[in-house]
């Protein structure tokens, strides 16, 4: 049984400002190419997906992921295979618009809750790749789940290429509409590659870190004011300061300067595009 998806209930968005069909499905905005689309069309497009359908995996870029993304290694080729890119940011959903550009935002702890609230049948089987105990016990507890499959991989999965392969190995016998990888970034990315590579995995894999910490209470998450302020990174950095700091205070702020050389090269292409459409209408 699949629960319909009401979304009236869900919190309101911004109306669209145009329509999607006479533009790009992307937008190259700093180092992703996010998709066109904001919350309630992402996830009715995740709810909507036949479960039969080979595996496919979301991701939701935010700060610290672009940031790693401009240097290189193998962040980027675990983006290419994403069937959805959503921007988990509202700094970088304010960065784009101060740029021009329309970044909308879907975070992925958002778009976790809205699943198990609105989408997930608690009879339906639903697969979990890392969290603890705790976090499933709590989850399972809020939800009334009745089927929750789970596989702990271990410590240093990055480099761990057999622990990588489990985890796919898991996913693919334990058939699911929704998968939650929840081992940070990019093992996430790893182990969704991983599934894809197979080719017997089936569902929907969702890169969502720590979503099922707050879901659970194992993590408290940033009050709704703070989340409107874009102010969310800077709760996590006062309850996390020994894990958090140097992701909010040494690595973010780099993103700065990765949004001004975007900025130079966006000109520099409009310049020549210019010219080149003056050369053709001479």
């Amino acid at each position: 049984m699949t629960l319909p998806l009401d979304t009236s209930t869900l919190p309101a968005r911004p109306a669209r400002a145009a329509d999607r069909r006479v533009r790009a499905r992307h937008i190259w905005f700093l180092n992703s190419a996010f998709d066109r689309i904001g919350f309630d069309t992402a996830l009715e497009r995740i709810v909507r997906r036949d479960p039969e359908r080979p595996f496919a995996f979301v991701v939701t870029p935010n700060v610290d992921h672009l940031v790693r993304l401009s240097r290189g290694g193998e962040l980027a080729p675990l983006y290419a295979q994403a069937w959805l890119t959503v921007c988990d940011s509202r700094v970088l959903e304010l960065i784009a618009a101060f740029s021009g550009e329309e970044v909308e935002v879907t975070p992925g702890s958002d778009l976790t809750a809205a699943l198990f609230e609105h989408a997930i049948d608690p009879a339906e089987p639903v697969v979990v790749i890392g969290g603890d105990g705790d976090v499933i016990e709590g989850v399972t507890a809020r939800f009334g789940l009745k089927d929750v499959r789970w596989h702990q991989p271990p410590m240093g999965l990055r480099t761990n290429p057999e622990a990588v392969a489990e985890c796919a190995a898991f996913v693919a016998a334990n058939p699911a509409r929704f998968v939650f990888l929840c081992v940070g970034s990019p093992q996430q990315e790893m182990i969704a590659a991983a599934c894809i590579e197979r080719g017997d995995c089936t569902g929907v894999g969702l890169c969502v870190g720590a979503s099922l910490d707050f879901l659970s209470g194992k993590t408290q998450r940033a009050p709704q004011w703070m989340q409107s302020a874009r102010l969310e990174w800077l709760h996590r950095l006062l309850e996390e300061p020994k894990r958090m700091w140097r992701r909010y205070l040494v690595d973010g702020p780099q993103v700065l300067l990765i949004w001004w050389e975007w900025r130079r090269a966006r000109a520099k292409l409009r310049a020549f595009e210019k010219s080149f459409s003056a050369r053709l209408g001479a």
